[in-house]
């Protein structure tokens, strides 16, 4: 069992603004290219990168992470990278169970592109709910936690005793909550309406200093800048 795993989504993308704006006026395209995977940060993703750099360097010694793993998606290695600078951290490592959820065909297009180009989707989704519903050529929710637990093993088989920090993504924070305490989806839903999404740049703490990990924070930003 690991000591400690701390969870940071990355700081806020260029999607996280783009889509939201596209979705409201009803566009086909947001203005953003390429692969999600290399999505960069934004000017205010990059600040919020430097804040959490700078809660982690208040951390006593014994308190700062052994362990760092990240998405290997460019916004979670660049988040690390600014909030590491200057600190005398462990190099981070990637792991491809840490991925964003995968979205297949739909990856990086807008409510009203999706309608347009698969008309039927809305309907597979709502025949087959929320949790086991996968885009064409993506993942499930259901899919997301299956890979979690495999990391999960993996993380306390590699490094018991050890204090340990991931940067992923908020479906990778929000589903390891459901693998780590055990949720069902009902559960699952029940943690967003009461906390609201996983926010860029949060900070969620399980403590395992028990033998077993629990649940000490979650989507916490108060290290961060107001808004």
């Amino acid at each position: 069992m690991v000591a400690e795993l701390i969870l940071v989504r990355h700081g806020q993308s260029l999607a996280n603004v783009a889509f939201p704006a596209a979705d409201a006026e009803g566009l086909m395209e947001a203005v953003v290219s390429g692969r999600d995977a290399e999505v960069p940060l934004t000017e205010a993703g990059e600040e919020q990168a430097a804040a959490l750099g700078r809660w982690l360097a208040a951390l006593p010694e014994d308190r700062r992470p052994q362990v760092v793993i990240t998405s290997p998606y460019l916004r979670a290695r660049e988040t690390w990278r600014i909030a590491a600078e200057g600190l005398d951290l462990p190099a981070p490592s990637t792991d491809d169970r840490l991925v964003d959820r995968l979205m297949g065909e739909l990856e990086l297009l807008t409510r009203a592109a999706v309608a347009a180009r698969f008309p039927g989707e809305a309907a597979r989704r709502a025949q087959a709910g929320e949790f086991e519903y996968a885009p064409p050529g993506g993942e499930s929710f259901a899919d997301i936690a299956v890979r979690l637990k495999s990391f999960l093993d993996d993380l306390h088989a590699d490094h018991p005793g050890e204090r340990v920090i991931v940067v992923a993504h908020d479906a990778v924070v929000l589903m390891m909550r459901a693998v780590v305490e055990q949720l069902s989806w009902d559960e699952v839903i029940a943690v967003e309406k009461e906390s609201g999404n996983v926010r860029n740049a949060s900070i969620t703490r399980f403590d395992g200093s028990s033998g077993t990990l629990t649940l000490d924070r979650y989507n916490v930003i108060d290290h961060l800048p107001p808004a």
